[in-house]
């Protein structure tokens, strides 16, 4: 969801107005895909990487999130949404762990779409973890070696309960991945798009899901094979 803070230079406004417009971004693509019957909606909220942003603004990201939280929670309820998160919780600040996760109990019921939020994410991070896990595995003989294959690191990864993405769409005109979900988008189709986060509406996500459509998936079969 990129494109908050371009968004509010552009019409010289504080930073911290754009991650709030970006919010009500959130609010609007959740609920529309909610409506389309989407599965999955995962949303890249916070990078590992985002710590290195001035304090002032990752204070005041941190206290709109709980604010956020705070805020959508019933209208979470009302609309049958299950909210989940990939990312290293036990490293965040004492209160957005304590509402995330009653925000995440209360919502494990829901059956409607899967809001999944990567918070405090890093894919780099995730797969180094991963490595860890499987070599102490390894190390404690639970696992040999030869065991391991794409189905063993996948297990060890935040995402072990969240299938891949169909597609991955990137606001605000960067063509870069950021970090986000490098083993899990090996066949996802990207879109790219300059909108920024704040101004992303349904319109932008219908056109978004028809280039989808208009695309021939092979995972690395040929179109012949994919036909038959």
């Amino acid at each position: 969801m990129d494109g908050n803070g371009r968004w509010a230079a552009k019409k010289k406004l504080p930073r911290v107005i754009g991650h709030s417009e970006g919010v009500k971004a959130v609010r609007r693509i959740t609920q529309f895909c909610g409506e389309l019957g989407v599965k999955m909606l995962t949303l890249y909220t916070f990078s590992t990487e985002n710590w290195g942003r001035p304090k002032s603004e990752v204070s005041a990201l941190m206290k709109l999130f709980i604010q956020s939280l705070k805020k959508e929670i019933k209208d979470l309820m009302k609309n049958n949404v299950r909210l989940t998160m990939i990312g290293d919780i036990d490293s965040l600040p004492d209160d957005v762990v304590k509402k995330l996760k009653d925000s995440i109990d209360k919502t494990s019921g829901n059956t409607g779409l899967n809001l999944n939020l990567a918070f405090n994410y890093g894919s780099r991070q995730e797969i180094v973890r991963a490595v860890q896990l499987v070599s102490s595995e390894v190390q404690n003989s639970n696992i040999s070696i030869d065991e391991i294959d794409e189905s063993t690191i996948s297990k060890y990864l935040f995402t072990n309960d969240v299938i891949d993405p169909d597609l991955l769409i990137r606001t605000g005109g960067e063509y870069r991945i950021s970090n986000f979900m490098l083993w899990q988008i090996a066949y996802t189709e990207l879109y790219f798009t300059q909108t920024y986060w704040p101004d992303f509406s349904s319109d932008n996500l219908i056109q978004a899901i028809q280039d989808f459509q208009s695309r021939e998936r092979r995972f690395g079969e040929t179109s012949e094979q994919v036909k038959e």
